[in-house]
């Protein structure tokens, strides 16, 4: 099967996954404690996903693994600042709605909601400040990038910023695949 083909097959199966939202995009430098990214800005699709039947969550891990995204898990944000030095991190919003800080105590805070995609980049801080009972999203990461749990705490640097470095620009937007924000935003990896 030629490549074009394959595009072809991959467009027909992203329509109706994805509707044009507004996007909200924030760059968050250093704050001293957490390294956050001074390059690359955290992006939030708001109400980009189309979610339907009984299983939500399982059309936001397909969207994401068609885009090069993967190692898809389901759960929360958990309720403390972290950060990842070592991948980049999508998250599709598959119920509910949540307070959501990003960037540690003097970053910024945003409520997501069910089809919202917060796409953050290696070294920001986030957290959940409240969310509904049913608050889910879907996680995963750029193809070949695996996560590691930093807190701001003494000692995570400069390794963190080292790392944070070295993160490669993925091959895609978890969203929109070929186009969208993240590569206007982020740069075009090759």
């Amino acid at each position: 099967m030629n490549s074009s083909k394959v595009m072809t097959e991959i467009e027909a199966r992203l329509q109706g996954m994805v509707q044009t939202g507004s996007a909200i995009i924030r760059l968050l430098r250093d704050d001293g404690t957490f390294p956050n990214n001074g390059k690359l800005p955290i992006i939030v699709y708001q109400g980009i996903l189309v979610l339907s039947g009984s299983d939500p969550a399982a059309m936001a891990e397909n969207l994401f693994t068609l885009n090069s995204w993967s190692g898809c898990w389901r759960n929360g944000i958990y309720s403390f600042h972290h950060y990842h030095s070592m991948a980049h991190e999508a998250l599709g919003v598959y119920s509910g709605t949540a307070r959501v800080q990003l960037g540690g105590d003097r970053g910024v805070s945003l409520t997501v909601n069910c089809g919202d995609v917060i796409i953050i980049p290696a070294g920001v801080a986030h957290k959940n400040l409240g969310a509904d009972h049913d608050f889910r999203v879907v996680g995963a990461y750029p193809r070949g990038q695996a996560p590691d749990m930093c807190y701001g705490k003494a000692g995570e640097r400069p390794q963190a910023d080292q790392n944070i470095a070295r993160v490669p620009l993925p091959k895609m937007d978890p969203g929109y695949g070929n186009a969208g924000p993240l590569v206007e935003h982020w740069g075009n990896p090759e």
